[in-house]
């Protein structure tokens, strides 16, 4: 993992991250993203950028010597380095010590009412990327776009102007947003108590600029590593519910369709896998008991097999 030493303004190399205290960035990229060729190249612009240098004075003034982030902390010119990434960003959010969430269109409003507003319009809860952001970190802390920490993601939401020194928590406002169960939002694994179709009911509605990051930004989210195939379009969905299924014994992964009613296919290659997440649009409501059944199954190349037990 590449990290951006605040004190020397050099990348360092690090492979134990449990060993290393750092602050992570989430955000929605623009057009003109600061890279890691930008900061090979010209290192005191490229720290100059508004988004990098609020985000390093932040995380500096809250006592944090190394910071990550996705637009300049990683090699994307290297295939390797861009696969390796993708597979470990779930981990690497989890493990850092504070992930800081910037609301580009959140405009610095000191009226609550219409904060609020415009945080539940932000662009960044409809990001196939941001859900794992959300998810992963054990401490979630929301800035407006003037950098102005404005919430945090746990426990209970509170109207009104919190305690001294004490930033308003948003764990019912998001939840009302994302339809995320408030229990899920506590951060470090929680959200694996939730069944594969609840899970995959968060990514419904969510975009992503490549078609193949649909499934690839739910990798952590379901503990799964796999090769990145860009060019393999909507295949990288039908690779990932595979993928799910070789590892878990939560049937809910076929529960897709569910509350949708009549429901037409855009693709008949595998009538027992989903096409997208929002076929798990009301996937929120389904619950899983691994315990109930014994029940193993598997995908071959004639499709799905599975024993199933008849109850009348």
């Amino acid at each position: 993992m590449r990290l951006l030493n605040l004190w020397t303004g050099a990348f360092e190399q690090f492979t134990d991250i449990k060993k290393v205290k750092y602050a992570i960035l989430s955000h929605t990229w623009t057009d003109h993203e600061v890279t890691f060729e930008d900061f090979q190249r010209h290192p005191e612009e490229a720290r100059q950028s508004p988004k990098i240098h609020w985000f390093c004075v932040t995380a500096f003034n809250l006592g944090y010597k190394y910071v990550w982030i996705d637009t300049c902390c990683i090699d994307k010119s290297s295939s390797a380095e861009l696969s390796e990434a993708i597979n470990s960003m779930f981990y690497w959010y989890q493990e850092s010590g504070l992930c800081c969430v910037y609301l580009s269109d959140v405009p610095d409003i000191d009226d609550p009412v219409e904060q609020e507003l415009a945080v539940r319009k932000s662009r960044w809860f409809t990001r196939g990327w941001t859900l794992q952001e959300l998810l992963a970190p054990e401490s979630v802390r929301f800035y407006n776009a003037s950098w102005r920490a404005i919430g945090e993601r746990n426990s209970p939401f509170s109207i009104g102007p919190p305690p001294s020194n004490q930033l308003p928590s948003w764990t019912k406002l998001i939840s009302e947003i994302t339809k995320i169960r408030d229990h899920c939002l506590k951060g470090r694994a929680v959200y694996l108590t939730a069944s594969v179709a609840e899970r995959m009911s968060w990514a419904a509605g969510r975009r992503t600029t490549r078609i193949e990051d649909r499934a690839y930004s739910l990798l952590g989210l379901f503990q799964i590593n796999m090769a990145l195939l860009y060019g393999e379009g909507a295949n990288a969905f039908r690779r990932l519910q595979q993928e799910i299924i070789n590892n878990t014994e939560d049937q809910t992964i076929f529960a897709w369709g569910y509350g949708l009613g009549s429901h037409s296919r855009s693709d008949s290659t595998c009538f027992c896998l989903a096409d997208t997440p929002e076929d798990f649009q009301y996937g929120g409501q389904i619950r899983s008991d691994l315990h109930a059944t014994d029940t193993h199954y598997s995908m071959t190349n004639r499709g799905l097999y599975v024993d199933l037990a008849l109850t009348q």
